[in-house]
């Protein structure tokens, strides 16, 4: 079924290229509504997966719910566990990880999604405060 690049689906991807820091559905959402007015939560939610399953924007799946990403190279994720934050992070490639699991278990096109967590800069610097003025 050939899919239309429909008006809708191109304010959605031009709304995850412009909040580059992974922002969620209701974010893009936002963003959208100052474009158009009339669009519906329903068609962005369907345009994210749509985009994220034709591979033109990365669906992240974090504790406590689901970002997007526009960046489609190979990287890691990690997140702040105080705030939510979500930062972008190189990691190896894991291929020869990924052939070995092919051969052991069978599986075919095996791939890696990687989600660190730990504490930002920003979190740390409140925990401390917060600390100190206890």
């Amino acid at each position: 079924m050939e899919r239309r690049n429909t008006r809708q689906r191109q304010l959605v991807l031009e709304a995850v290229q412009e909040l580059c820091d992974h922002p969620t559905a209701d974010e893009i959402y936002l963003r959208v509504r100052e474009q158009d007015d009339h669009i519906s939560r329903g068609t962005v939610y369907r345009n994210l997966h749509l985009l994220a399953d034709t591979g033109e924007i990365l669906s992240v799946k974090t504790p406590g719910g689901e970002r997007f990403d526009r960046r489609m190279d190979h990287h890691a994720h990690l997140v702040c566990s105080e705030c939510g934050t979500v930062i972008d992070v190189p990691m190896p490639k894991q291929d020869d990880f990924c052939r070995q699991i092919e051969r052991s278990t069978g599986y075919a096109s095996v791939s890696t999604s990687t989600i660190l967590t730990g504490v930002c800069p920003a979190c740390q610097e409140r925990l401390r405060k917060a600390a100190g003025a206890e």
